[in-house]
């Protein structure tokens, strides 16, 4: 399928469609099941590395590792280590010495210096991860290493996810794949999602840096599941340059759109597959008096219980959408202000239009639901992508450590 001007999106693609990266997941019985735990990606060559990481100050030890590593390689990477069922955070100098460990042990049988892993975690918070049990997993990940196993390093990287979530996408001569993970406790600036992005086009650090820092804030910092920033947000991007393109100021747009693409579809599958949800929600907030205001307003929406349960319920509540757009501390003018769900308005110019609610109700019975808000102050519009809360939402997070 064409997703734009000289970009093909790649069906069934993921982590390993760009060429000289190979992943592989395994079990290391980090989780109690015996599910897959235990996710290890390669590039063939040195690759060019840039990452984005949480705002949360309460930093777990991968993260803390992973800037170290990128910092002291001069943004170089080989290699990417990551488990799930474990966050490996606020488990103070033990956990650190997991995460240099997790590196040391990857470096040793990929061949490279330790600066060149990076290390990744997910799961419950302040709990001991083994590095035994890291230890004896993973040679068996570096013996299945291939170009077709992204699709089980995808699922090795889960924890409450219900599906898996890969995008791939090709732009000339160069792909761009990806994986990610992500369920709950999802707002970025990061969140408790965790995403691996790789190229094989050629690129300068600091242009990889731009284009990563450029694309995330439109995808994986515009959805939020919970409006909870996780202590683990990570997306890291590596460009080992097989395919022989190089990415220069005169094409640099045409990799940025290939990378949006890859980087959306990843995040969409994060909200759709958010704890409990059953709507992809998108939220669209014009009529604000600047971009950083239209922002600030889409996210107070969708992060509104009132307003996730009324979508969850079908209830075409527009009150609540006015309500929060009014206490979002942005300008607002109620008298210009308008509520659309769907193609439906709701509210316009200060009166409602509940003759419409019926034609909204029977939207709202959709998997995939819209609505927008006018602020009635100006010229400037954002959007984010949420979902739905449902009783099943309060169901996981309160069994979820027990």
């Amino acid at each position: 399928m064409t997703v734009g001007e000289g970009r093909t999106e790649i069906k069934g693609g993921g982590v390993t469609t760009p060429r000289g990266f190979r992943a592989a997941g395994v079990s290391a019985g980090i989780k109690a099941n015996g599910a897959l735990d235990l996710a290890l990606l390669v590039s063939d060559t040195p690759a060019t590395a840039a990452a984005v990481f949480t705002i949360n100050r309460a930093q777990a030890a991968p993260v803390v590792v992973s800037r170290e590593h990128l910092s002291k390689s001069g943004g170089l990477a080989r290699a990417v280590i990551v488990n799930s069922g474990c966050a490996n955070a606020c488990t103070g100098e033990a956990g650190m010495a997991v995460a240099r460990a997790m590196a040391d042990d990857a470096a040793r049988l990929v061949g490279c210096p330790v600066e060149q892993v990076l290390v990744a975690s997910t799961g419950v918070i302040g709990v001991a991860l083994s590095i035994e049990n890291i230890r004896g997993a993973l040679p068996a990940a570096f013996r299945a290493l291939g170009a077709d196993q992204g699709a089980v390093a995808a699922r090795a990287i889960m924890t409450t996810d219900p599906f898996p979530k890969e995008a791939a996408a090709r732009a000339g001569q160069f792909s761009i794949g990806g994986m990610a993970k992500g369920s709950g406790m999802i707002e970025p600036m990061m969140a408790t999602m965790l995403g691996f992005v790789t190229t094989d086009a050629s690129i300068s650090q600091p242009l990889l840096d731009r284009a990563l820092r450029d694309v995330v804030n439109d995808t994986f910092n515009a959805i939020t599941v919970d409006g909870e920033c996780s202590t683990n947000d990570t997306v890291m991007l590596l460009a080992n340059g097989a395919s022989g393109a190089r990415i220069g100021d005169d094409n640099y747009g045409a990799f940025v759109d290939a990378l949006r693409s890859v980087c959306l579809e990843l995040a969409l599958g994060i909200v759709r597959g958010g704890e409990g949800a059953t709507k992809l929600v998108t939220v669209t907030v014009t009529g604000a008096a600047s971009v950083e205001d239209a922002r600030r307003a889409a996210k107070a929406i969708a992060n509104s219980p009132l307003v996730k349960t009324a979508i969850h319920g079908g209830d075409p509540n527009w009150g609540r959408l006015i309500a929060v757009a009014g206490r979002a501390g942005v300008a607002f003018e109620l008298a210009a202000a308008a509520v659309t769900i769907g193609s439906t308005v709701l509210f316009k110019d200060g009166a409602p239009h509940d003759e419409n609610a019926p034609r909204a109700a029977e939207y709202l019975k959709g998997k995939e639901i819209a609505v927008s808000v006018d602020l009635g102050a100006g010229g400037a519009s954002s959007t984010v992508w949420t979902c739905d809360l449902s009783a099943d939402y309060v169901r996981i997070n309160a069994d979820y450590r027990t």
